[in-house]
């Protein structure tokens, strides 16, 4: 199983626009990414985003570069400050590939909690991590790809 764990793109300020919507460089950055992780033919059954304008804009950009079994939608509990035990318990449930598009400091915490354990993880706006779940049932990191290693 794949989980690939995306943080929002950079957006617009909450004084410029209150839903806080990709800015021009956050659709750059996520295109970029997204064109970058066409090429490795990811099929997932959902993309789950929380329901923030830019968490679902970049999940929409995100799923015109892979293959999306079900649905590209929103779903519960992946806002900025939402219980990451929650997606845990949900992602030890399944056994299929998902891409969950979400924010900090939720988006840390998730990486690190099925990473490590408890240290802390961090990645820039635009950042998408695929970590698989071996046999054993622990996660690791197969690959991370920044918008600042694509320019």
């Amino acid at each position: 199983m794949k989980v690939y764990l995306a943080r929002h793109g950079e957006a617009v300020s909450s004084q410029l626009d209150p839903q806080r919507p990709l800015s021009e460089q956050g659709i750059t950055d996520i295109r970029k990414v997204a064109s970058y992780i066409k090429s490795m033919g990811i099929s997932v059954e959902y993309i789950w985003h929380s329901g923030k304008r830019r968490a679902e804009q970049t999940a929409e950009i995100l799923a015109e570069s892979v293959s999306v079994m079900k649905d590209c939608s929103a779903h519960n509990h992946l806002r900025p400050n939402d219980d990451i035990s929650i997606i845990v318990e949900e992602l030890e449930a399944y056994n299929t590939d998902i891409i969950l598009v979400g924010h900090l400091p939720f988006m840390a915490y998730l990486a690190s909690l099925l990473i490590a354990g408890s240290e802390t993880v961090s990645f820039d706006a635009g950042t998408i991590i695929c970590i698989n779940r071996e046999k054993s049932g622990r996660w690791q990191i197969e690959w991370m790809i920044s918008p600042k290693l694509l320019d």
